[in-house]
């Protein structure tokens, strides 16, 4: 049976394991192997919650704390669940929409030869996942099909798949639509133990220093570099055609109008008015409120960027049938953030001997490591490797928040660089684990095995450096106590 049925038809030839070499050839086996043994990341959460309740009776918390904590938590991010399904779709609905297309076509025309394809295409997706990261992916992928068309160039269609992945594979998380940073923003999307601890963090305290700024710039320049010079050149050169892979990207047209109740479904009347309606509430926020507050605010970018596909799709009935091939990707955000919602409760709220929780237990041993560098470099490397075991940076952050940020506060640690320490070590799993190549995969027709050959380089190289970055720039903070909300 496939693992990626949604990318089962695609035929390989001139590929394999076999014709790798050195870290590439690492990079295949170990794509070969997660393909074959990890499950989906479904049993993985459900996993999570067992593994965590068993830890909550060896701490001593009864059976029925544990089961009440379950339950009780189970909806805490009904908010915040819709709203991450909402970033994957406005995404996929602005990337997907005919003058975002053409922009498409006209950027493939840039990149004179082979390597710079690829290095471009890296350059855009990260770019682009600075605005939404589900945007990205799509935004990527056509690109890279768009370049793999043109005649006049002979590119590795791999490479530019895993170019494409950049933006959510390198940088996605320090962009405005980190689920951290946006969760932290927004008050009525906290759990209430979290808020306790953290208080509100708005932008100007994670995404918008000037050291998540420059660690994103370091990055972004070293993908770039890495995806230049890795690309294949001469007959090493794997073409979408040597793959296999049918490059015809033609929208489908719309039915035509059966009966007169479908006239506004196709009138451009209704979508610029609401895009009117949208900007003139866009301009009165800026007007009246902080720049800073409105830009944190995730409900009001989701409106921005969802109304924004409508007016870009031109008609009601286009823009419901992007809506229609988009919700398929939100799928696994919608039941497994429930599961992450109970993790986080069993975590806070069942207390064990002592009237301690396992998030007590947990803050205590990151505690115990000291402030500083050393502080910082844990809390990255212990991101990393849950992450290629919890592959979801919302969800993941909600599980270790409230153990990671008291620990910062205990060590008096910045709790806004804390925040973006998680940021920047969350990309790395993605470089390895397949998870979140699923919707990318689906727009080149390739399997992970095909790009994670480029991912792991770029893996290799950027772990040094982010443990590097997150251990200096940590020492440029100074520790703010928690703001809370008015009325808190």
């Amino acid at each position: 049976m496939e693992r990626y049925p949604s990318v089962a038809n695609t035929v390989l030839t001139k590929s394999g394991i076999g014709e790798e070499r050195g870290l590439a050839r690492i990079a295949q086996r170990m794509a070969a192997w997660t393909e074959k043994w990890f499950p989906d990341a479904y049993i993985f959460a459900l996993a999570g919650v067992i593994i965590i309740a068993l830890a909550a009776l060896a701490i001593g918390a009864s059976p029925q704390s544990i089961a009440d904590s379950f339950g009780n938590g189970f909806w805490d991010l009904t908010a915040f669940t819709l709203q991450m399904a909402m970033v994957v779709l406005t995404g996929y609905v602005v990337a997907t929409s005919p003058p975002v297309a053409r922009l498409i076509g006209r950027l493939a025309l840039v990149p004179a030869t082979a390597r710079t394809a690829v290095s471009f295409v890296a350059l855009m997706s990260m770019s682009v996942s600075f605005l939404n990261w589900g945007l990205s992916l799509i935004f990527g992928g056509l690109l890279a099909r768009a370049i793999a068309r043109r005649k006049d160039l002979t590119v590795d269609y791999r490479a530019l798949g895993a170019a494409a992945f950049m933006g959510l594979g390198a940088v996605w998380a320090l962009g405005l639509s980190s689920s951290a940073a946006q969760l932290q923003a927004t008050a009525a999307s906290l759990p209430p133990a979290l808020l306790k601890i953290t208080g509100i963090l708005d932008f100007g305290t994670t995404i918008f220093t000037w050291q998540s700024l420059l660690t994103l710039a370091i990055l972004m320049l070293l993908t770039t570099v890495i995806a230049h010079f890795s690309a294949p050149q001469g007959g090493s050169i794997r073409t979408a055609e040597d793959l296999g892979v049918d490059l015809d990207d033609e929208p489908s047209e719309p039915a035509p109008r059966s009966r007169p109740g479908e006239w506004l479904e196709y009138s451009k009347i209704l979508p610029i008015l609401a895009g009117l309606l949208t900007l003139g509430w866009l301009v009165s926020q800026f007007l009246t409120k902080p720049f800073l507050t409105v830009v944190s605010s995730l409900n009001g970018y989701l409106l921005v960027f969802l109304i924004l596909g409508l007016v870009l799709h031109g008609t009601p009935r286009n823009f419901l049938q992007a809506v229609t091939k988009a919700v398929p990707a939100t799928a696994g955000i919608l039941v497994q953030f429930p599961l992450y919602a109970a993790m986080a409760a069993i975590l806070t709220k069942a207390t064990g001997h002592g009237g301690m929780t396992i998030s007590a237990h947990l803050a205590e041993f990151f505690s115990g490591i000291g402030s500083g560098g050393g502080f910082a470099v844990v809390i990255a490397l212990y991101t990393a490797v849950l992450g290629l075991l919890v592959p979801s940076g919302g969800g993941k952050w909600l599980v270790e928040a409230p153990y990671v940020m008291q620990s910062a506060t205990d060590v008096q640690m910045n709790l806004g660089w804390t925040v973006q320490i998680y940021n920047i070590a969350e990309a790395l799993p993605n470089l390895v684990n397949p998870f979140f190549m699923l919707p990318l995969l689906a727009v080149l027709k390739l399997r992970a095995r095909d790009l994670v050959g480029f991912t792991f380089l770029q893996f290799v190289f950027h772990l040094p450096v982010v443990l590097l970055l997150v251990w200096l720039l940590g020492m440029t903070f100074d520790f703010v106590p928690p703001v809370m909300p008015t009325g808190k």
